[in-house]
């Protein structure tokens, strides 16, 4: 007897990570895809009008798409009471809202980078902060020249985190050229000494593998707002 399949709806289907994610379900052994969503429709390919009636016969959805669109897509979860596991970055504060008022129906899974190692590096540099409180701390990321918001999600994550514990103002760079998948770098600079923590990811294959790790996580827990430090364990770290 074989472990039930989580059936999945992805938000985004055409997009860069959307397609990967596709692609990652058709290999997972604990996967299959249940139905696929963008604006540009086609063939295998619903429009978002359609993902009500969709969710409502999976298990849960992933989504990477843009702000508004996340906001129906979570808010038909949210009557469904299926989960989500969120992606898209450049919310507004009154849009996270309501994304906080959906997860009081259902679990809502919200992170700016699905790469486990990025969320861990969050809680690094959160504690890099607090141990080395005189060093100076500047922000730099690099993406793709398609990438609309700036400074990143991760960016500003970087900085959510590191403000929790240090009241130092905090430099922040971009750069949109090329192809470039994804880089962010914190520099902590002491007087003496600089402390660089940098992740690049080579491949937007980390994207999916960890959004599925999440919707697999996700799909077992109580309404709720979580994040990566929820599911790896990360809020204890001082």
């Amino acid at each position: 007897m074989t472990d039930k399949k989580n059936s999945i709806i992805v938000c985004g289907a055409k997009g860069r990570v959307g397609l990967k994610i596709i692609e990652h379900i058709a290999k997972a052994p604990g996967f299959e895809l249940s139905g696929s969503v963008d604006i540009d429709s086609g063939e295998n390919i619903s429009a978002p009008s359609a993902f009500s009636d969709l969710i409502a016969k999976a298990d849960i959805a992933i989504d990477f798409t843009a702000p508004d669109a996340t906001l129906e897509f979570a808010k038909a979860c949210a009557k469904a009471v299926k989960p989500i596991v969120i992606g898209t970055t450049g919310f507004k504060k009154e849009q996270l809202d309501k994304l906080k008022a959906y997860s009081k129906e259902t679990a809502v899974f919200l992170s700016p980078n699905m790469s486990p190692a990025v969320n861990l590096t969050f809680a690094v540099s959160k504690l890099i902060a607090k141990k080395l409180k005189d060093f100076d701390i500047s922000i730099y990321e690099a993406h793709h020249i398609l990438k609309k918001d700036a400074p990143s999600g991760t960016a500003l994550r970087y900085k959510e985190y590191i403000k929790e514990v240090s009241d130092k103002n905090i430099d922040m760079a971009s750069v949109r050229a090329g192809g470039i998948i994804g880089e962010h770098t914190v520099l902590f600079a002491g007087s003496d000494e600089r402390v660089e923590l940098t992740h690049r990811a080579q491949s937007r294959d980390i994207f999916a593998k960890g959004a599925l790790e999440a919707a697999k996580w996700t799909a077992c827990q109580k309404p709720g707002f979580y994040d990566f430090f929820d599911m790896l364990d990360l809020r204890d770290i001082k």
